[in-house]
């Protein structure tokens, strides 16, 4: 069955009950996983290419399972663990394998720190032997496997150790991980939240050497949040944060030699960030990014670890900021594939071992999205990409030499492709707004469909019951420029009533909203909007992501200003539509989208009634260092660009309905953004309703706290709009 099935399906499913009494969605229903879709969890390709596992929990029995199945079959081949095997285990969550694939590291009692970190208690399991050893009795960060198999490395207390499993002993490699002082091996908060990792060490190809990084971050100011919880007297959670501006860590590269046990620095010059390391298949070979405070000169190292020689092979350099990505990819004779934006579009090349450039790999005015990887036996490079439209994500591979395109799975909407380890099949998963997530089995080389997995297909009867729109997609031209939209009508649409409009946006640099997917939980809650009468509409402005260099990096050093700009115009044209009501016009967003929907209330004042804003920042001054300084510079550099569009510098412009909401909890975006918002209101004598969410961080949830959050927000829109 094709996508054009599902579409239609869709549709057919929601017109066969048209003249049925159709139900409206409900909050209930939308936050306790009514309309939920079941993907694949943990989903792992085999090194033998024909087989992959996947994570598996049985609520039956209430067992766990690593399952092993057979692509071109279907079928599951063999239980590769289970809570069953194991008596000292009743639950785990994540696995890896070791390189091997006989050993397999699982985590248990797993607790979230920030985003990205976390920290559990781990086992090792040897299948040939189906016993388990703990890795550590204490909860550990970022376990993992030697090449071999033999060891395992992992982070206690911010210090690093080695754990050898044939002699079930332990050694420690760093000894001064000290709490908001010193930290080895993993990331400091800003590295976490900004450059998206968290373990911050390697091993190297044969297992000799461990590279890893330190933290200094004694220097970094600390940031401190009460913890309310259900004790008599709340608690402070102190974490360091650098404020733009302010200090970051002092970050070192170390290389620990596991046959001396001797640890040495390797010195890098213009070191400020150290955003990624890599090891070469060489085992001799490391590769280290680098690059300064204003983000905007990047370097590739390649260091020595025989002498810690330390050569620049590679520099990217512009005018605004570089991004850091992980397509860094080492083929055998260690030349390397690359991502760039040095043509004005993010395309792939592939270079020599010593940097030189030898291909451009992709090319056109499309993006480059995702590297999946390189197939050495057909000499040809997969990746995700643009090339079917901004809003839609297609499947492709090109030959080595830059010839060849091939197209693998680019039907309208999102396809996405997890290959094989020898590329001989892909699971194709795809999504659209009338298609919920499917899984089917391709050809690696051809893109030709073998066999579905699993559709979600259950789904479209249920949702045919209810009283659901289509999403709309159109351009809009506003300030020059062809802006992507889509809006959702009401069910019964029609064009001589006047409605309400609320807009949503998210507008950060390179993100995007207006994207040819499934609905998430606040499509759901848009089109429950859309039920009571309000067009939903949403536009992606200047600075927001896929559609090239100078369209994202415009913002740069005034961040939030034509974005802002971008975000009233749209509303101006949308109100001069026929079926819209010029005078009920409102817009809403969370973090980056809170700061702007504060923004165009205030500035577009005669625009917007409006507005709702959730985990806003009303400054950048108050937000980390890496974020903040990549778009503005430093606030000692840049003063106007930081507070002449920070909402709480012209509360006097007020004048529709406000609803500000905050997790007292979020490390994130402070609580101190609505804090300081709220007094400037205050201050200026302007009415506003505001919510504060105990001990949330920056998703505000758990529990009903979702569903209240949404009823609330959902209150305030229907009195106000």
């Amino acid at each position: 069955m094709n996508k054009l099935y599902w579409s239609l399906l869709f549709f057919i499913g929601i017109l066969s009950f048209a003249t049925a009494q159709q139900q409206k969605l409900t909050l209930e229903e939308i936050w306790n996983g009514t309309f939920r879709t079941q993907g694949l969890t943990v989903l792992h390709s085999m090194q033998d290419g024909k087989h992959y596992t996947v994570l598996n929990r049985n609520r039956f029995n209430r067992t766990v399972s690593v399952d092993q199945y057979n692509y071109l079959s279907q079928e599951k081949t063999a239980t590769l663990v289970s809570t069953e095997m194991l008596p000292e285990l009743n639950e785990f969550s994540r696995y890896t394998f070791s390189k091997d694939e006989q050993k397999l590291l699982l985590a248990t009692a797993v607790e979230p720190i920030y985003r990205r970190s976390r920290r559990g208690i781990y086992y090792s399991f040897d299948r040939p032997s189906g016993t388990a050893v703990k890795i550590a009795d204490n909860k550990i960060q970022e376990p993992g496997y030697s090449p071999d198999g033999t060891k395992v490395a992992y982070v206690f207390e911010n210090n690093l150790y080695v754990l050898d499993l044939a002699n079930n002993s332990t050694r420690q490699i760093t000894e001064d991980g000290k709490t908001n002082a010193i930290i080895n091996g993993i990331t400091d908060w800003v590295y976490e939240e900004e450059f998206s990792f968290v373990k911050a060490y390697a091993w190297n190809a044969d297992g000799s050497k461990i590279a890893f990084l330190r933290f200094d971050e004694t220097e970094v100011p600390e940031f401190s949040m009460d913890v309310y919880g259900t004790a008599l007297y709340p608690q402070q959670h102190r974490f360091k944060y650098p404020k733009a501006g302010e200090e970051n860590s002092i970050v070192t590269l170390h290389l620990y030699d596991v046959e001396s046990d001797i640890t040495t620095q390797v010195a890098l010059e213009d070191s400020y960030y150290i955003p990624r390391i890599k090891w070469m298949n060489n085992p001799r070979y490391l590769s280290v990014q680098t690059i300064n405070r204003h983000q905007n000169h990047l370097k590739l190292h390649k260091v020595d670890v025989a002498n810690n020689q330390v050569d620049v092979i590679l520099e990217e350099k512009d005018d605004a900021y570089v991004d850091v990505t992980d397509d860094l990819t080492f083929l055998e004779d260690d030349s390397f594939i690359w991502s760039s934006e040095k043509d004005g579009y993010n395309h792939l090349y592939l270079h020599a071992s010593n940097g030189d450039q030898l291909q451009q790999l992709t090319s056109g005015p499309w993006e480059v999205t995702r590297y999946y990887g390189y197939n050495k036996k057909n000499k040809r490079v997969y990746y995700q990409s643009t090339q079917n439209g901004s809003i839609n994500r297609g499947v492709y591979s090109v030959r080595k030499n830059g010839k060849g395109m091939q197209q693998l799975a680019a039907d309208p909407g999102t396809n996405a492709a997890d290959f094989s380890a020898d590329f001989s099949y892909f699971i194709h998963s795809y999504t659209s707004t009338t298609v919920p997530p499917r899984y089917t089995l391709n050809e690696g080389s051809t893109g030709k469909l073998i066999k579905e997995i699993r559709d979600n297909g259950n789904l479209i009867p249920k949702l045919a019951r209810y009283q659901l729109s289509k999403k709309e997609f159109s351009t809009l031209d506003i300030n020059g420029n062809a802006l992507n939209m889509y809006m959702i009508k009401p069910v019964n649409f029609d064009p001589n009533r006047k409605y309400p409009l609320l807009m949503f946006q998210y507008s950060g640099p390179g993100s995007q909203q207006v994207a040819n997917r499934w609905n998430s939980s606040r499509d759901y809650w848009h089109q429950m909007l859309a039920s009571e009468g309000y067009v939903i509409a949403c536009v992606d402005g200047r600075g927001t992501g896929y559609k090239g260099r100078d369209f994202k990096k415009v913002t740069y050093l005034n961040l939030v200003k034509l974005e802002t700009e971008d975000q009233i115009a749209a509303a101006k044209k949308l109100s001069e539509l026929p079926f819209i009501d010029p005078d009920r016009t409102g817009i809403w967003g969370w973090s980056f989208g809170g700061h702007m929907s504060t923004n165009c209330l205030l500035k577009g004042n005669d625009t917007f009634e409006m507005g709702i804003a959730v985990a806003p920042v009303t400054s950048w001054r108050f937000y980390d260092t890496v974020y903040t300084e990549r778009f503005l510079r430093t606030p000692q550099e840049n003063p106007s660009g930081y507070d002449d569009n920070s909402p709480f510098n012209y509360p006097e412009l007020l004048k529709g309905k406000y609803l500000l909401i905050h997790g007292s909890g979020d490390d994130n975006v402070h609580v101190q953004n609505t804090m300081r918002m709220a007094e400037a209101l205050i201050q200026a004598n302007k009415p506003f309703d505001w919510a504060i969410y105990p001990d949330k961080n920056h998703g505000i949830r758990g529990g009903n706290t979702s569903l209240h959050l949404y009823s609330k927000m959902t209150k305030f829109i229907k009195e106000n709009l």
